[in-house]
């Protein structure tokens, strides 16, 4: 629950319905669904949808980060003020969190749940010219080997 650290608005999108039982709440969470084909194009429409609302930096993050904390969300929204991008690398070669600064589509040809999607993005950032942060590595979870590697879950 890092996310409730940070002073900033919160909207939590599900993949095929929105779950109103679950242990995210409505005080704190703004619920909405995905849209779009694969993973790039349902984050690249969150941005554009919170760019829309008139969110000057939006930081994205996924839900199997389990050393995700407020500070490193903190630090994502402080790099904002002077980069376009800012990127946390996950170990297994994607990242566990994504945030801009501005509207921009930094998500096509990306071989999304691939080991070159932090790689591929990297690319796509400096093929635009924009300006970009990086955050300390950290672990996603993908596998039952990842999981054991954190007994407390």
């Amino acid at each position: 629950m890092a996310a409730l650290g940070v002073n900033a608005a919160r909207q939590l999108y599900y993949g095929d319905f929105i779950n109103q039982e679950d242990n995210w709440s409505p005080q704190d969470f703004e619920k909405k669904l995905q849209h779009g084909n694969d993973l790039g194009a349902r984050m690249h429409e969150a941005f554009v949808k919170g760019f829309d609302e008139g969110y000057k930096k939006i930081v994205i993050i996924g839900s199997d980060c389990p050393e995700m904390d407020a500070q490193t969300l903190e630090e994502a929204f402080r790099k904002l003020e002077d980069h376009n991008v800012v990127i946390g690398p996950a170990n297994d070669g994607g990242y566990y969190l994504l945030g801009l600064s501005q509207k921009v589509n930094i998500f096509e040809n990306v071989d999304w749940s691939t080991e070159s999607v932090f790689d591929q993005t990297l690319a796509q950032v400096k093929k635009q010219g924009l300006s970009r942060a990086l955050l300390p590595e950290k672990t996603d979870l993908d596998t039952i080997d990842d999981l054991k590697k954190f007994p407390d879950l």
